[in-house]
């Protein structure tokens, strides 16, 4: 059984400045809440199969987590995944889409995210972790709206 969260939000950007923001890993710093560092495990432009280690101070202490472009279509989709199993929750998939629609200079972007394979206490707990997921990710999509309208 897996577990559905979404958020939306409206940024004042186009769809495109939306898009590009949402892989642009170097700006990350700027905005993110948390931030401590991501490492990129691979070279080149960010595509199909890239990924990269995110690493941020949450509730106290640094976390990390495993990040991989699982699917693009410019400017629209992104689909990212996260291995819960290298990182430091140590269990779960969790993959994040992102669809930006525009209307002018205007974009919506909806983040539909699904938590798949917890198990033992964290599965028990399901619908309480999936809000705290969608508070955090509401809390990013915030910041990085606040970021690009500057």
């Amino acid at each position: 059984m897996s577990i559905r969260f979404e958020v939306k939000r409206t940024f004042q950007v186009s769809q495109e400045q939306a898009y590009m923001a949402l892989l642009d890993l170097d700006s990350a710093k700027h905005w993110m809440k948390g931030f401590v560092g991501i490492e990129r495990l691979d070279e080149g432009p960010i595509q199909v199969g890239s990924q990269w280690k995110e690493t941020r101070k949450m509730f106290g202490k640094e976390a990390s987590e495993h990040f991989e472009i699982i699917e693009l279509h410019e400017p629209d989709k992104i689909v990212i995944r996260v291995d819960g199993t290298k990182g430091t929750t140590g269990k779960g998939e969790y993959l994040f889409t992102y669809r930006i629609t525009s209307t002018g200079n205007t974009s919506e972007v909806t983040l539909q995210g699904e938590i798949k394979g917890l198990t033992g206490f964290t599965k028990l707990f399901g619908k309480l972790i999936a809000g705290t997921f969608k508070k955090a990710c509401a809390k990013d999509l915030d910041a990085l709206k606040s970021y690009l309208e500057k």
